[in-house]
């Protein structure tokens, strides 16, 4: 685990954003030579003619057994967090609901403004659209975001240092996903390609730099897969820096690229708060500094057990 303080280093200050063509090609540039050093044979793969992904696979998707994955992309800078509370559904919606709600509050307010000295009242709507529009595009295209630690980095940096704590593996796949923050267009794109993915098992980590409380996410599907189960419970014990804990019953929601796939488990870490439960703050935001290092060297090290339990009960 030497490694993860030289990568953090390169992650978070050459290669902190990842979202023009030109800074993805030099991140992937610098990926794919830091695989190659950690006996990994890797490429990048251009997802369809429209899809515009590019994403970076280590190993062979079409033998692999279980895949593990994350996004590199980083996305726009955002007013206010986005929360996310993967164990209270109920909070995870009413506070999205209430930041649209009060954005189109904000919007219909500045209409009202413009249009009711100039008495246009014909020109309320259209100007209600285009505002409404013109949010939407700087939500999702706005000012890239510089401070991108725990929201896509932390899930970059697991994947590379458990590609260096297991070696080859000719049924292990590890997959950085492109684009993300573009409706998971690269996870498609991928699981399109190479439709074993949508069969086996895919470990997803995203945003697992912040917070001591490690939730392993099993889909429905997964989540009767004995095991899959069985040896993430024996992989991921608990530590004093890091508390996991594997969810298998209850409504849970994770928003990000492994909904692509049928038998995934998200990875993330979460601050805990009574009354609301588990949530990761400050993405998106110019606060979203923190990648605690004890986090990656636990997830790199129970990732390691955690392939050969499984893969010795999933024979060839």
């Amino acid at each position: 685990m030497d490694n993860i303080g030289r990568l953090k280093s390169y992650l978070l200050d050459i290669y902190p954003v990842r979202r023009s063509a030109q800074q993805k090609a030099a991140f992937r540039k610098w990926l794919l030579s830091e695989l190659k050093k950690a006996g990994w044979k890797a490429h990048e793969e251009t997802c369809g003619k429209w899809n515009g992904s590019v994403n970076v696979i280590a190993g062979d998707p079409e033998q692999a057994a279980v895949f593990l994955c994350a996004h590199y992309d980083t996305g726009s800078r955002m007013p206010v967090p986005d929360f996310v509370s993967p164990t209270n559904v109920l909070a995870h919606v009413i506070y999205h609901l209430t930041v649209a709600l009060v954005l189109i509050l904000l919007i219909f307010g500045v209409s009202l403004a413009v249009c009711f000295p100039l008495n246009q009242p014909g020109l309320m709507l259209p100007l209600f659209l285009i505002l409404a529009l013109f949010a939407l595009w700087v939500c999702a295209y706005g000012p890239a975001n510089k401070c991108n630690a725990n929201s896509s980095t932390s899930g970059v940096l697991a994947l590379l240092c458990t590609a260096w704590a297991v070696g080859g593996n000719k049924r292990i796949c590890f997959v950085f996903f492109d684009n993300n923050g573009k409706n998971m267009l690269g996870a498609s794109g991928f699981r399109k390609k190479h439709p074993n993915s949508n069969n086996v098992p895919v470990l997803y980590f995203d945003c697992v730099g912040d917070g001591e409380n490690l939730l392993l996410i099993p889909s429905k599907y997964s989540r009767w897969d004995a095991d899959l189960t069985q040896a993430l419970e024996e992989a991921f014990p608990d530590s004093e820096q890091v508390h996991p804990k594997l969810l298998l019953k209850g409504l849970q929601y994770y928003p990000s690229d492994q909904r692509r796939f049928r038998f995934h488990v998200a990875v993330c870490a979460c601050h805990y708060l009574a009354g609301l439960g588990h949530y990761i703050p400050r993405l998106r935001t110019s606060r979203d500094t923190v990648l605690n290092e004890k986090n990656i060297a636990y997830i790199a090290g129970s990732t390691a057990r955690f392939l050969p339990l499984y893969l010795e009960q999933v024979k060839e």
